[in-house]
């Protein structure tokens, strides 16, 4: 179950996870995808987005209309990157998107990062995971949002801060009018890792401990959801506006593609917000 505040709608479609938060703001549609509603076959099974993973591209293809069709976006406005466990903010701006192949060219032209922004209607920012922490991010004040790919490696990166601090800069967001949703990505529960991941993340965040938990010589349970909502309450956003979906992707391999649970010849899903037109 999705923690209250949150919908699982699969019914007659693709199956999406939506914040309460979040859907309740005018102009702004987003979504979750998970794993049901798709025509893929095999590990895939059913509605995978990633066209890296050994998937038939026409299954892929279908999959992506399917899901984008969900929120009424034609999946050509989708803006994606590669993502490369970094802290990589991109800006999508005018001058951005007035430039040949936009989207598609982001893609062609291998531009790392991990986190979106911009204030631009009918763009839906993207990120693809399978564990990793998907956020997503609208400031309805100032009329911008983000999306973010928090891996363990962009959590220590701070890429959360970073996207944060962008929104600041550029659009003269203030946070504390920002909502924040935190949606399917591996948990504390499922997430154990050793002395090479815990060292980096305790010389990066101060209150590490409150994301990782002890459970034998040199091995913890981290949860990368803790870790950066302490990184958005840092960045001024009130607890209330943070909301976590608490689903984790390998206890609910019905649900999500886990990459650990299931191992790398699995689907991809894709988290997408945007300002409607």
């Amino acid at each position: 179950m999705a923690n209250a505040g949150w919908r699982i709608d699969d019914n007659g479609g693709p199956g999406i996870v939506q914040a309460g938060a979040l859907a309740g703001l005018a102009g702004i549609a987003h979504a979750f995808s998970t794993r049901r509603g798709g025509v893929s076959r095999g590990p895939y099974d059913s509605l995978n987005l990633g066209l890296s993973v050994g998937d038939e591209p026409a299954a892929v293809h279908e999959n992506r209309r399917r899901f984008f069709g969900t929120l009424g976006i034609d999946p050509g406005r989708a803006v994606r990157v590669r993502q490369v466990h970094g802290d990589g903010v991109l800006v999508v701006d005018r001058a951005l998107a007035a430039r040949a192949g936009f989207p598609r060219a982001l893609l062609d032209e291998d531009l790392p990062y991990d986190a979106l922004v911009t204030d631009l209607p009918g763009l839906a920012l993207t990120i693809s995971t399978a564990d990793c922490l998907p956020i997503l991010i609208a400031d309805p004040v100032r009329r911008v949002v983000a999306a973010v790919h928090a891996g363990w490696r962009s959590t220590v990166r701070r890429i959360t801060e970073r996207a944060v601090g962008t929104l600041r800069e550029r659009y003269g967001t203030d946070p504390r009018d920002c909502v924040a949703a935190l949606g399917p990505g591996i948990r504390g529960c499922c997430y154990e890792v050793d002395a090479p991941v815990i060292g980096p993340l305790a010389r990066a965040l101060p209150a590490w401990r409150a994301s990782a938990r002890e459970v034998g010589a040199g091995r913890w349970m981290l949860d990368l959801a803790a870790a950066n909502r302490g990184m958005l309450e840092a960045a001024g956003l009130g607890p209330a506006a943070i909301r976590d979906a608490g689903l984790c992707t390998r206890c609910r391999p019905d649900l999500f593609y886990s990459y650990r649970g299931q191992g790398p010849r699995t689907g991809r899903m894709m988290n997408t917000i945007l300002l409607q037109a």
